[in-house]
């Protein structure tokens, strides 16, 4: 069910505190600071599609706000993508600051401070989901957020019509289509990201990294992936493999475990018609020891896979997944 927030009713004196309480709660805590206190109106609608939050905002000019204090609030980590309908707007992130127009879409951290200004009324579409679903690194994201992406060519004008839709027709779809639709954003976000790292990366050093974590993707249900198998593939030494990732936050061996948990709590929480067993999702996504692989998913969740996968189904398909407690 939707939720709708609107000043329509709401007394004109009160009208900017109901708004900001409307927008922090459809999205995350922000301060908004109409241009015009004394004539304004807004309405934002928000859905969840499994893990992913779909908002349709209106409002009229004004600036949206993320301070640092407000992120001490709520540090949850979340990425989020904006699609701006009408209107121009300025966004600032990490020191990045992107024009925006009619169309253009723009990433951004909700973990670090950002900013938007409306210059004029406008509508956008905000889509937010938890950052570990990406599987990109915390690097790749800062790489992209602050800029501007336009949608007339290329992957974005694959993307513009496919949110557009989304989001206008998310208050009709049935959980478990809700749910495999949030898959289907992670993987068209992250190839995204992917697409804007490669147009300009950083060095040989980054593209190479970039390459790795897709090989490890492609490979997960391998139960002989490695770093001696990555280092092979690569043309690299072990050595050299593990000096990549000093700056990445995780090791190779973590991330490749991270990424089979991620698959398999996705999995494991997944309506269907045919439930597979604990053991032959695990099987499925490369852990060959039924022990080692409940052992490490409690670790990292703080359930078993059946206690994850009986709490996710009884709370239904809109519960946002925590991510696997690894570093």
């Amino acid at each position: 069910m939707s939720l709708v927030l609107t000043t329509d009713t709401v007394p004109d004196q009160e009208k900017v505190a109901y708004w900001n309480d409307a927008v922090s709660r459809a999205l995350v805590p922000v301060t908004v600071a109409p241009r015009d206190s004394r004539r304004f109106d807004g309405r934002i609608a928000s859905d969840c599609l499994g893990y992913l939050r779909v908002s349709r905002m209106e409002a009229d000019a004004g600036r949206v706000s993320r301070t640092p204090a407000l992120i001490e609030r709520s540090p949850e980590a979340l990425v989020a993508v904006g699609l701006l309908v009408s209107g121009t707007a300025t966004f600032l992130q990490d020191g990045r600051r992107a024009e925006m127009g009619g169309g253009d879409l723009v990433f951004y951290d909700t973990a670090r401070p950002f900013s938007f200004t409306y210059p004029e009324r406008f509508a956008t579409h905000v889509f937010q989901l938890p950052r570990h679903v990406l599987g990109v690194s915390d690097g790749d994201i800062k790489r992209v957020t602050g800029t501007a992406i336009g949608t007339a060519h290329g992957l974005g004008s694959v993307l513009r019509p496919f949110l557009a839709t989304l989001a206008d027709a998310a208050p009709s779809y049935p959980a478990a289509v809700g749910h495999r639709l949030a898959g289907h954003v992670v993987d068209l976000f992250a190839t995204l990201i992917t697409d804007q790292t490669l147009r300009d990366p950083d060095d040989g050093r980054d593209h190479l990294v970039l390459s790795v974590r897709a090989h490890i993707d492609r490979k997960l249900g391998d139960p002989s992936l490695s770093p001696e198998s990555i280092a092979r593939a690569h043309h690299i030494s072990v050595r050299y493999l593990h000096r990549l990732f000093e700056g990445e936050g995780i090791t190779v061996s973590r991330l490749i475990q991270q990424r089979r948990l991620e698959a398999c709590g996705r999995e494991l929480a997944r309506r269907g018609r045919v439930t597979p067993t604990v053991s032959a999702v695990a099987r499925r996504w490369g852990f060959v020891n039924p022990a080692h692989f409940s052992r490490a998913f409690r670790a990292a969740y703080g359930l078993s896979p059946r206690e994850w996968r009986t709490r996710h189904l009884e709370r239904g398909e809109d519960e946002q997944p925590a991510g696997p407690a690894l570093s």
